[in-house]
């Protein structure tokens, strides 16, 4: 990963425009000392097909650290790409407030997919301090399969699960996201954005195993059902 002067993550390309270096200000106050919390990291494709989804995962995030907070509590990183080679990462947050107001500072912008640069830069945070979980969300693929294979079998090593979430039905895409989180021990599961009570169900059964492990997702599917259920049948 490459790093700016001041330190700050930058995950891909390092020449970054002023909208961009805004969001990055906004989350570039030193962090807390470990507070203890599991690490998630939240993923989004922020291509130009995506922006619904990024308007609807906006929207849900905060219920993510609702359900953790019954569990221990979170902290969650922001990574998402757009554009020609832009992928970018926040520190870590332990609120929806503030991870809520840096969405707000992204918009949607034409560009390929980077998976291969999300997963590596989830083996880096990693090796650095242990990460529980990463949650991915997109609709696309356009990087070679064996390539993120690797890369997530690597993540899987390391106890990174992936929690890999389509909008779409391309059968391509689907059998790549679906090895993505065989191989790291995650799960994957397909939403439709027009039906958004699925995606944060899914969203708040990740955030429950994120801070509390197989215990709190266990009473995740208790207490709330099929979402929980979905996961814990494909995780290993």
């Amino acid at each position: 990963m490459q790093r700016s002067s001041d330190g700050r993550s930058v995950v891909g390309n390092p020449d970054a425009k002023a909208d961009i270096d805004q969001f990055i200000a906004a989350a570039s106050k030193p962090a807390p000392a470990a507070s203890g919390r599991g690490r998630l990291i939240f993923a989004l494709d922020a291509t130009m097909s995506r922006q619904p989804t990024w308007d609807l995962a906006q929207g849900l995030q905060a219920r993510m650290f609702e359900t953790a907070a019954a569990h221990g509590g979170l902290e969650v990183q922001l990574v998402y790409y757009r554009g020609f080679r832009e992928c970018k990462a926040s520190r870590f947050l332990s609120g929806g407030k503030d991870l809520g107001a840096l969405m707000t500072k992204i918009s949607v912008e034409a560009g390929h997919t980077q998976i291969a640069r999300v997963l590596r830069h989830v083996l880096d945070e990693a090796r650095r301090s242990p990460v529980r979980a990463l949650i991915f969300i997109g609709d696309a693929m356009e990087e070679k399969a064996d390539d993120l294979a690797e890369l997530a079998g690597q993540a899987g090593l390391l106890g990174v699960k992936a929690f890999v979430f389509q909008e779409g039905t391309d059968r391509a895409v689907e059998r790549t996201f679906r090895q993505i989180a065989l191989l790291s021990g995650g799960a994957y599961a397909t939403f439709d954005s027009g039906a958004p009570q699925r995606l944060a169900a899914l969203l708040s059964a990740v955030a429950a195993y994120a801070s509390g492990g197989w215990p709190a997702l266990e009473a995740e599917a208790r207490s709330r059902g099929a979402a929980a259920d979905l996961l814990l049948a494909q995780m290993r």
